[in-house]
């Protein structure tokens, strides 16, 4: 596994994903800035005027888009670095975002418990959550629904898109204390999940059927996930100081990360096939894929 610093130790890198362009783009959430990492490591920084940029992810229009933990906006980012903020209504603590299937980028708003819709004129509208549900990471499911965890509810919840909101269903998890956070479509048709207060990763197929799997440390802490191209998914153990793989049949196989206390959290797999996690410590961190 090979570990790139990529900014300061405090400067908190967090969400990462793939871009257009073939590079890594990762927030750095306590910096104010995204940066760029090219494949062999490399990174180019670009300052935002929004604080605490969380998660990040491929726009419908080719740029990266991020959302604001306390500017109450969504950021977009070209993949030249020109950064622009959409502020919305009545929101702040926003996280999760994705693309949906109707050309509009969705977040959640943990205050209050919302998902967000933003859509390309810029007009933000919300599906209210639950009352106290702390809807957490988005993705966008087999079925070209929305799926979201709510991270107090113990619960995964399913928006079906209608143009300017959603029908919303919330599906209880068997762990009720779980605290789902990270939520990734997987190659196998159903949706997956990790539960940090658990230690399990969940499988939910579109009908809403949940199958949970331990993982050998319950304590490890997962926080992110995302699929594997090749089948199963990965994820990040905040706590744990690794990244796991699990099967689609619920195997897991875990990596130790050579950094000490370095706090992995968004995960993402690479054109090539490589494996990029977020570190806390100021690095990224890569695996080849098994």
């Amino acid at each position: 596994m090979d570990v790139f610093m990529i900014a300061e130790s405090g400067d908190g890198p967090y969400g990462i994903t793939t871009g257009p362009d073939g590079a890594l783009w990762c927030t750095l959430v306590h910096a104010g800035a995204v940066a760029r990492v090219a494949p062999d490591g490399s990174a180019t920084r670009f300052p935002l005027t929004g604080d605490g940029p969380a998660l990040i992810t491929g726009g419908p229009d080719g740029a990266l888009w991020f959302t604001l933990l306390r500017a109450g906006a969504v950021g977009r980012v070209t993949t030249t670095g020109g950064v622009s903020l959409s502020p919305v209504p009545d929101a702040q603590g926003l996280y999760g975002i994705a693309t949906g299937p109707d050309g509009a980028v969705w977040y959640t708003s943990m205050q209050p418990d919302q998902v967000g819709r933003l859509a390309p004129d810029g007009t933000a509208t919300v599906v209210p959550m639950p009352a106290g549900s702390m809807p957490s990471m988005l993705t966008l499911g087999p079925d070209g629904a929305l799926w979201c965890t709510l991270n107090q509810a113990g619960a995964v919840a399913r928006i079906t898109p209608d143009g300017t909101g959603g029908a919303v269903t919330v599906f209880a998890l068997p762990t009720p204390d779980a605290a789902p956070v990270g939520i990734t479509t997987g190659t196998d048709g159903a949706v997956w999940f990790v539960e940090i207060a658990a230690g399990q990763v969940g499988r939910i197929t579109p009908d809403g059927a949940v199958t949970e799997f331990p993982l050998p440390d319950r304590a490890g802490r997962p926080h992110a996930i995302t699929a594997d191209p090749a089948g199963g998914c990965w994820f990040t153990e905040w706590a744990g100081n690794r990244v796991g793989h699990i099967t689609p049949t619920g195997t897991v196989t875990l990596h130790d990360l050579p950094v000490p206390g370095a706090e992995p959290h968004g995960i993402t797999v690479a054109p090539d096939g490589t494996v990029w996690t977020a570190l806390e410590t100021g690095a990224v961190a890569r695996l080849a894929r098994r």
